[in-house]
């Protein structure tokens, strides 16, 4: 696998899976992109795939949250490149409580924003770039809780409207888009296996037999299988089953 055409960006990539992916696609020889809410949070991942040799990484603060955040960063996004080939939306606020009262009002706002509205914004904003790529495509990490009756034993209630919101503008951006030639492709995991380090040497040794949790490794291979594929095949979604059927949650990261 080689991606050294491709210019690639990621939110949400200070840490967690946002990070593991930014390694697997330098790995891979991409030019990467990569957003965090904080700089230092983004700068301290280029800095580990630099050190690893790969040079063409580039960090910048992004809060999800914040329309204007938004805007300047796609705005330094098109003063380093005329175009976007992937757009990973990884980012968004996990929030859990009990019940409907368990949170802030300022949490739930905060949810909200940072995982609907600013996937809806980052990809407007970032869509004259991705057209002008040749082969564009908009990956989303939505979340089992984006599913019509999914359940989750500790998503709270805003956490579940923001993964809705998700997944009802990823459907209709790819209906939208698709006469321009851009996939829409969205994964809807339970929670996951990101516990391991991709750093470290049991990265290569995580358990991923048919007992064994979703590894995040085996969504980075759905996201890199289906980004390459021909122009003519749109994969528009990626479902999974949890391994536990009564409980849509059975690793460790939430999304």
């Amino acid at each position: 696998m080689n991606l050294t055409d491709r210019r690639v960006v990621i939110t949400g990539a200070g840490r967690d899976f946002g990070r593991a992916l930014a390694h697997h696609f330098a790995g891979l020889g991409a030019e990467l992109l990569l957003a965090a809410r904080s700089l230092e949070a983004a700068e301290r991942t280029c800095g580990e795939i630099r050190d690893r040799g790969h040079d063409r990484v580039h960090a910048f603060a992004c809060d999800l949250a914040d329309p204007a955040s938004i805007r300047e960063f796609a705005a330094a996004v098109g003063r380093r490149t005329d175009r976007v080939d992937v757009l990973v939306n990884n980012g968004a606020r996990w929030l859990e409580g009990p019940d409907l009262l368990s949170v802030s009002d300022e949490d739930v706002a905060d949810t909200l924003a940072s995982g609907s509205t600013g996937t809806i914004l980052v990809t407007k904003n970032l869509l004259p770039l991705l057209l002008a790529s040749d082969h564009p495509d908009v990956v989303t990490m939505v979340s089992v809780c984006g599913v019509p009756g999914a359940q989750h034993p500790v998503a709270h209630e805003a956490y579940y409207a923001a993964k809705h919101g998700q997944r009802g503008f990823t459907e209709a951006l790819s209906r939208r888009l698709r006469p321009q030639g851009v996939r829409v492709i969205s994964l809807f995991p339970p929670d996951f296996d990101s516990s391991r380090d991709p750093l470290s040497p049991e990265w290569d040794t995580t358990p991923r037999g048919a007992q064994d949790p979703l590894a995040a490794q085996s969504l980075i291979d759905c996201i890199t299988f289906a980004i390459q594929q021909p122009r003519d095949c749109y994969i528009s979604a990626f479902h999974f089953e949890s391994l536990n059927p009564s409980a849509t949650a059975g690793g460790t990261a939430q999304l």
